[in-house]
């Protein structure tokens, strides 16, 4: 029986072109290092730094650790004199891309219905990006004041998707087993790879990213409104829940 939903956000939660969304990103971040850096040299690094969060398996660093080490080891600048430029960006610049999403009311229907039923809720994002950058998003969702019971950000994570220990911290940090969490995203790899410890998996119908391979399980699919439908009727994945949780 299911006692956590873990939400992908960035088109899931947030619908959103997620590729669409990084060109923008780079392309506005880059230029404001200029007077800094060369801003190829800065795509380059930052680029190499994500790499680096996205193969750490060392428990005892934090993303943004990984990201930090690896990011300022290849680019001719000191933290101090790069830092609050970038800083200031995810603050006052990256508020201002919230035109690329499609934000739906129903993302917040769904997040107060789970918490009515019970559920503990979690914002599973892939915690690439600083708190600031992923808050703005929650906020552009219209879910910010939601009390999940954990975001994952980079400054707090140590695991990044696909990687089989970010489930797992979530659900050890949630208290509950693999197969009381049901994962609800829009990436049949990165999102649906939590059938692979023991999770429910949900595919979010409109802007599904498929890489094609490998392929794992999905329990179940839907729009988002088919979602709400599913989680209010307390049918499929959300079924047999009358007897806990009240």
């Amino acid at each position: 029986m299911a006692k956590a939903i873990l939400f992908d956000l960035d088109g899931t939660l947030l619908p959103m072109d997620t590729e669409s969304f990084v060109k923008v990103y780079i392309s506005q971040l880059a230029p404001r290092v200029a007077h800094i850096m060369d801003p190829n040299d800065f795509i380059k690094a930052l680029w190499t730094g994500t790499e680096g969060m996205m193969r750490n398996l060392d428990p005892e660093k934090t993303n943004e650790q990984v990201f930090e080490e690896t990011f300022l080891s290849i680019i001719p600048v000191k933290k101090e004199d790069i830092w609050a430029t970038l800083d200031e960006f995810y603050e006052n610049i990256f508020p201002t891309f919230s035109h690329l999403c499609e934000p739906t009311p129903v993302a917040r229907q769904i997040a107060e219905e789970a918490l009515h039923q019970g559920y503990k809720i979690a914002v599973a994002t892939n915690p690439v990006f600083p708190k600031a950058a992923i808050y703005h998003r929650l906020k552009w969702a219209g879910i910010d004041d939601i009390p999940f019971e954990l975001v994952t950000v980079y400054e707090e994570s140590m695991f990044t998707k696909p990687h089989s220990q970010y489930y797992k911290d979530i659900y050890q940090r949630l208290e509950v087993k693999p197969e009381e969490c049901i994962m609800v995203g829009n990436d049949k790899q990165e999102d649906m790879v939590a059938s692979e410890v023991g999770m429910k998996t949900f595919l979010v119908e409109g802007f599904v990213i498929d890489r094609g391979e490998p392929q794992y399980t999905i329990d179940d699919q839907g729009t988002l409104s088919e979602l709400y439908t599913k989680l209010k009727e307390r049918t499929g994945l959300f079924a047999d829940r009358s007897l806990t949780n009240h």
